[in-house]
């Protein structure tokens, strides 16, 4: 048999004693080693009878109840196959025939319809998607859509953590370019050990390995904002306009190599809007303002991947990823005025290394290792003070000064699977170690900040009005009226104090100092072992133990247990497929303490920076130097970490029923119950005791400490529980039409969302436990691929959710924490003075101690719609090229080095509801049968032009409370948010 093709024969001879019905099971790989999930196996036994599966993420496939006698074996996959069938004879007991792949680029692949269907394989959880081939035309190419896309389908992750993406099993690197995915996985298999990420919510990314024969794709892409809509938020259309190039080739190198080369190049301005309320510098007019600042993108990124079979059992592969992004303006946008722009180049660069062993016949060890180092030089684009008047704009300087950051990242792992009789085994190590070295002159030319509050009303000449007793009326006023009053009194002439007793005045103005480079390192380890138990037909157990620890922290007790059970009721003893599935599981998840807290806790130690805060300063707009601050400087804020800090953890348990329905449809509907413990969340432990502190009277308070000043302590105090309820549908109805939906309904309490949570009362957690950020109640999803006629393709995207909740908050530092997070008291009567009109009822931005006070969270903003949708045709061209594979599908290689990738195991991604065999594409496919193939399509990104509001402004001193200013998804350094409906023209020509 050609040296491109070997089979491994042998029969396993159970214990005496132990009887066990005829079965036949095996590992699918390709000739370079890699194992290959999603390949179809197609048993041929006595009397004609004929029986299909599917090969698992691991390349595993099994066949069970057998009656005894000879048979044939084909199996095969896009690209890929058998050159003959392999004849084998079954014993009693449990049979063993490991196959091997050979890359057919010129021979002919039949590849079969494949349905979808439900079985007990730990893997093969019918509430997973797993996309691959043309399924992937639904997502989108820009790298920050991308990951937005594959957010949504995963839907609200099961814990605050949100979403994990691993990429080639590596956590931390930069998404790779999409057409070098070769196939993503989403919420697979969520109880395995293997991960340290919950399941539910977790994406994972493989990228394609290389070919035999040359093969490439030239892509252009051209977008210009005449054919999309006005951003709703802009009073004019923003500018937009994008150009990309990506190319993809692979090939042979030698009978032993082969490579894959990606290169991308993107040329990208985008109007970024925005919004707020400002002032006109002549009449101190406050009035609504929209801007559309352009912010430029150019992106630079190669991507070669070499696969180098080392020995007939060994193979090696090598990934370099290469991406620089020079983003200039970014920043500006939202409340941010064009000042407080900067310029950003960043460069992201990783290095992968994978080596795969065959070990004899029933094992596979993966030893892989990761370098990623990111590079990050910001740059401000106006030098001088910041000025943040809050819920209304953000003008004056950066605060970024000039920064830079570098970290070093590395990870070993080490993983093998073992089969034996109903057992896989799988076990091994990650290693990862971290470190960082930053410069950061955050703040260090000073920020001031105004709020609003109680003040004397004034008439039209800008004079006190005077109630019946001869006191001031006082009333609420916004913030961007304190920055109003602050700049008409000082025109005037008036002293500081006086401005302040008419409302104007800073309230908060804080400069940082000291030495801005901070160095550090983080070393973490996670082992787990794993077994997946046959025990009988029609029941599969799971059990598995992972151990994980840290240092920078004290603790060493992170254990980790994972358990789970598949069972098909009624198909024990039968040979028919099952056509119902019971799925349970449990598990512990340990989230790691990052290096970048453990820096910050370093930096604001008091002694390496010093963050200065003062309140209520009188020396607006200039900035004295900080040995010449009026009054005793204050102690500067302190950071530090809980000495009884441990690693957060979240206990889930989830239960499911899965079912076969005609017209190859799987429904699957799971209860999913979350329980985190030690959540992460911070305190000031100095702030003023209660009662001691009047906002109006400067210096009051007495500290806890001794001292005034902020100190905050970062511990794990918080508490998290989630209930979901997700319904998954997944059906194939023909080549031309496959569809994957979901719906979930979820519940999420808790007193934190993070380090960033601080009680609204620091010595009062009344109403801290409330709706989490993420406390989404309905969420659906659907997509797919349609092909009604003339192969024209549609992939649709379809995600529609009920709002998140927001936080309402009242403007104002109500304790002497140098915080703007106190919330307002529920107005006992609406007549008192400041007392404010809302939606959610009469709310005091001034309460009392007695006052009850909103709950964290009380506010809930507006549901989102967003229908992208891609339509496409193929033209072929050029000379026929017998026997060539219709179906395309991200290359040869399946798992391992090739693709299956890291997790390579029995914990990975079942075969695609909408895919070929494993891994084409459904309906009409991107490549044909004749030597050239040009695509032409229209990437639309919100086709029906829904304004889906983005985050809601809290603050019931701004001008624009309970509204949004900007359009959800508008997020990072740069994204291409300027048009509301968003048209892409692609081109792509393969060969």
């Amino acid at each position: 048999m050609k040296c491109f093709c070997c089979i491994s024969l042998f029969l396993v001879v159970l214990t005496p004693g132990f009887s066990q019905p005829t079965s036949l099971r095996g590992q699918v790989t390709d000739t370079s080693g890699a194992v290959i999930p999603g390949a179809k196996i197609v048993l041929n036994g006595p009397s004609a009878s004929v029986k299909t599966t599917t090969t698992d993420a691991s390349g595993q496939y099994v066949f069970t109840d057998l009656p005894l006698g000879d048979y044939t074996v084909q199996a095969s996959a896009p690209s890929l196959a058998l050159p003959q069938p392999v004849p084998i004879t079954l014993m009693a007991g449990e049979n063993t025939l490991n196959l091997q792949l050979k890359v057919l680029l010129e021979e002919k692949v039949t590849v079969e319809e494949s349905a979808t269907r439900v079985n007990t394989e730990s893997s093969n959880n019918a509430s997973a998607v797993v996309l691959r081939g043309d399924d992937l035309n639904a997502l989108a190419d820009n790298p920050e859509d991308l990951q937005a896309d594959l957010q949504a389908l995963a839907g609200p992750a099961a814990g605050p953590g949100g979403n994990a993406i691993l990429v080639d099993g590596f956590s931390g690197a930069d998404l790779p370019p999409k057409d070098t995915i070769r196939e993503i996985r989403i919420n697979q298999n969520p109880f395995s050990p293997e991960y340290d990420k919950i399941g539910f919510g977790r994406i994972e990314i493989f990228t394609k390995p290389g070919t035999d024969k040359f093969h490439g794709s030239i892509g252009y892409n051209f977008a210009n904002d005449w054919w999309n809509s006005r951003n709703a938020y802009a009073a004019e259309k923003a500018p937009f306009r994008l150009n990309e190039l990506r190319n993809t080739f692979s090939g042979s190198l030698s009978k032993r190599t082969s490579f894959n080369l990606n290169l991308v190049r993107e040329w990208v301005d985008n109007g970024n809007v925005v919004n707020g309320v400002i002032l006109d510098p002549q009449t101190l007019v406050a009035a609504p303002f929209t801007g559309t600042p352009v912010s430029g993108l150019r992106r630079t990124g190669f991507t070669p991947r070499i696969d180098y079979r080392l020995g007939a059992k060994h193979t090696l592969s090598v990934r370099y990823s290469y991406n620089r992004d020079i983003v200039r303006n970014a920043g500006a946008g939202s409340l941010n005025l064009v000042s407080r722009g900067y310029h950003n180049n960043s460069l992201g660069q990783t290095v992968q290394v994978t080596e795969t062993a065959v070990l004899g016949t029933k094992a596979i060890n993966e030893i892989r290792f990761q370098f990623y180092r990111p590079e990050t030089i910001s740059l401000a684009n106006t030098l001088g003070y910041a000025l943040q008047v809050l819920g209304a704009f953000n003008g004056g300087g950066n605060p970024l000064g000039r920064s830079t950051n570098t970290q070093n990242n590395y990870e070993v792992q080490n993983y093998t699977s073992i089969l034996h009789l109903a057992h896989s085994w799988r076990f091994g190590i990650r290693l990862r170690q971290t470190s960082e070295t930053s410069v950061s002159p955050q703040n260090y030319l000073g920020m001031f900040t105004f709020g609003g509050g109680l003040a004397p009303q004034l008439d039209a000449d800008n004079q006190p009005v005077i109630d019946a007793a001869g006191q001031a009326v006082l009333v609420n006023i916004s913030s961007i009226e304190s920055y109003r009053r602050t700049l008409l009194f000082q025109r005037l002439g008036f002293p500081a104090a006086q401005i302040r007793q008419l409302g104007g005045g800073a309230a908060q103005f804080t400069i940082n100092a000291g030495n801005p480079l901070i160095t550090g390192s983080q070393f973490d380890l996670g082992a787990f072992v794993g077994d997946d138990w046959k025990a009988k037909r029609n029941l599969t157990l799971n059990f598995g133990l992972r151990y994980e620890t840290q240092t920078n922290i004290h603790d060493w007790r992170d254990f980790a247990p994972r358990v789970g059970l598949a069972w098909a009721p009624g198909s024990g003893t039968g040979k028919s497929q099952p056509r119902s599935v019971i799925r349970a599981g449990f598990g512990m998840f340990y989230d790691r303490f990052s290096l970048g807290n453990i820096l910050t806790a370093q930096r604001y130690n008091g002694l390496v920076q010093q963050q200065y805060v003062l309140a209520n300063p009188d020396f607006f707009p200039v900035v004295p130097p900080i040995s010449s601050l009026p009054g005793p400087v204050p102690p500067s804020t302190i950071q530090r970490i809980s000495p009884t800090l441990r690693a957060p953890y979240l206990m889930q348990s989830a239960v499911g029923f899965e079912r076969q329905m005609p017209f190859n449809t799987t429904v699957a509907l799971t209860y999913a119950s979350t329980h985190g413990l030690h959540m992460l969340r911070s305190q000031d432990i100095n702030a003023p005791l209660p009662g001691t502190y009047v906002p109006s009277v400067p210096g009051s308070g007495v500290y806890p400490l001794g001292r005034p000043g902020l100190v905050v302590l970062m511990e794990s105090s918080g508490l998290y529980n989630q209930n979901q309820l997700i319904l998954n549908v997944n059906t194939r109805v023909n080549r031309n039409l496959s569809l994957s939906g979901s719906y979930t309904y979820s519940r999420a309490m808790s007193n934190t969302d993070g380090l960033g949570t601080f009680p609204a009362s620091p010595y009062s957690m009344a109403g801290e436990y409330a709706p989490a950020a993420m406390d989404i109640h309905h969420l659906v999803m659907l997509s797919g691929t349609i092909t009604p006629k003339w192969g024209i393709q549609f992939n649709p995207l379809l995600t529609a959710n009920t709002g998140p909740p927001f936080d309402i908050t009242a403007g104002q530092d109500l304790y002497g924490d140098t915080l703007f997070n106190a919330r307002p008291g529920i107005a006992t009567s609406p007549n008192k003075p400041g007392v404010i009109a809302t939606k959610y009822g009469p709310l005091d931005p001034s309460p009392t101690p007695d006052q009850k006070l909103l709950s964290r969270n009380f506010g809930r903003g507006p549901g989102q719609i967003m229908l992208n949708m891609r339509v496409g045709k193929t033209f072929a061209f050029g000379a026929t090229r017998e026997g060539t594979a219709a179906a395309s599908g991200g290359g040869p290689g399946g798992g391992g080095p090739g693709g299956g990738g890291p997790g390579a195991g029995r914990y990975g991604a079942p075969q695609s509801p909408f895919s070929m065999g494993g891994g084409g594409g459904p309906g009409a496919s991107t490549s044909t049968n004749r030597r050239y193939n040009l695509t032409i399509s229209m990437q639309i990104r919100n086709l029906t032009n829904h304004n889906n509001p983005g985050p809601i402004i809290g603050n019931i001193t701004s001008p624009l409370f309970s509204q949004a200013n900007q359009p959800a998804g508008v997020g990072g350094i740069f994204s291409e948010s300027a048009n509301n409906r968003r048209l892409e023209l692609q081109m792509r020509l393969t060969f």
